[in-house]
């Protein structure tokens, strides 16, 4: 668009510049160490670089992190899950764009936004944490409606944390259910 202030990086040997219009200004290297750090933070180290990042992710993280939540006070915990929902969706937001990816398999907040849907006010067994991890990954890589459309309709970050969202939900709703109706098969005893 004419006019309108683009910015275009370019190379010049080891040197790095932006070009805006007809000014040269050079890149700092701290916007390059930023954008390391955050794809670092987005990717939990190593575990988002993993082969099946996402479940990987979930299994060794969403345990401990049920057990560390799970007796907290309600709004406490209300709070944490909103807060790491919407810091998710600002992360993925500004790595898809640094990674030049849609739903980058590099950053792994957003299952874990999802696992936290997934165990609100529920008790904690190793078996219930086993399988909320297995039905939450189950739940987000079907894509059941209408996880399916928020991940294509809705833009950036918010499709990206939305889809897990909606697993976090129906795993939520089953495990309530299986608590309910057969305590023993999650190890829960009277």
């Amino acid at each position: 668009m004419p006019g309108s202030p683009t910015r275009h990086p370019a190379a010049i040997g080891r040197l790095r510049f932006t070009i805006n219009h007809a000014t040269i200004v050079p890149m700092t290297e701290t916007l390059h160490t930023r954008h390391r750090l955050l794809i670092m933070v987005g990717s939990l180290g190593p575990l988002g670089h993993m082969p099946a990042s996402g479940t990987v992710t979930v299994a060794l993280i969403g345990p401990p992190l049920f057990w560390l939540v799970h007796d907290w006070p309600w709004p406490m915990f209300v709070f944490l899950t909103l807060s790491f929902a919407l810091a998710s969706v600002w992360l993925h937001s500004v790595g898809d764009r640094i990674l030049g990816e849609k739903d980058s398999r590099k950053l792994v907040w957003d299952e874990l936004a999802g696992f936290l849907f997934a165990v609100p006010f529920l008790p904690f067994t190793p078996h219930l944490a086993i399988l909320a991890v297995l039905i939450e990954r189950a739940l987000d890589i079907t894509k059941i409606p209408p996880a399916n459309w928020i991940e294509k309709r809705w833009p950036g970050g918010w499709g990206v944390v939305g889809d897990d969202v909606v697993a976090g939900l129906y795993t939520c709703a089953i495990l309530h259910a299986i608590v309910r109706l057969a305590p023993g098969w999650v190890g829960i005893t009277s």
